[in-house]
């Protein structure tokens, strides 16, 4: 955290304010709490989220949409936002729908790029849970394109990740994107 307090102190000098400017005093110490927990996820393993579940014979989608989330860019060190929707074809056992939002969580508190996120959750399921197939597409909304650069609001980032079944079976990956999107 001091570290983090130096570097905002340096960049406000840097940028030609005055860190010692009444505003601007407990600036670094509230920016090195704020990384704080922007960036938890980087010392937190989201399978635990993944470890408890329930024997049940079920083999049709389960799908939780709309799971809101914040991450960073490592790109530019702004926050993109928005939804995940995560999608998979059970083996026997199932896992708290819950979990799957905790396991978003964790993952979005890390600098990355959309991409690398969207894979990772995929992995994460496909190797602990041991399922048919698994779906994850996340929509966001990225700072590094709305309020600097390019400066295009209301643009969004979809990815996808498919695996199992999704990737091999074509009117599997089309039921989840008619469950995730509709029509």
């Amino acid at each position: 955290m001091p570290r983090i307090e130096r570097a905002v102190r340096e960049i406000l000098a840097a940028v030609g304010e005055d860190p010692d400017r009444e505003g601007l005093l407990e600036t670094p110490a509230r920016v090195a709490r704020m990384y704080a927990e922007l960036f938890s996820g980087l010392h937190e393993d989201p399978r635990i989220h993944l470890e408890k579940y329930f024997t049940e014979k079920y083999d049709e989608v389960v799908l939780v949409r709309d799971i809101s989330f914040n991450s960073m860019c490592e790109h530019h060190m702004l926050p993109f936002s928005g939804k995940a929707h995560i999608g998979y074809v059970p083996k026997g056992k199932v896992v708290g729908l819950s979990k799957l939002a905790r396991v978003v969580e964790v993952v979005s508190r890390r600098p990355q790029v959309q991409e690398r996120m969207t894979e990772t959750i995929a992995n994460l399921l496909i190797d602990e849970l041991d399922v048919k197939g698994v779906a994850v597409v996340i929509e966001a909304s990225h700072s590094c394109m709305t309020i600097r650069g390019v400066r295009k609001p209301g643009s969004l980032c979809v990815t996808s990740a498919m695996k199992g079944l999704f990737r091999s079976n074509e009117s599997s990956r089309s039921e989840v994107m008619k469950l995730i999107y509709g029509g």
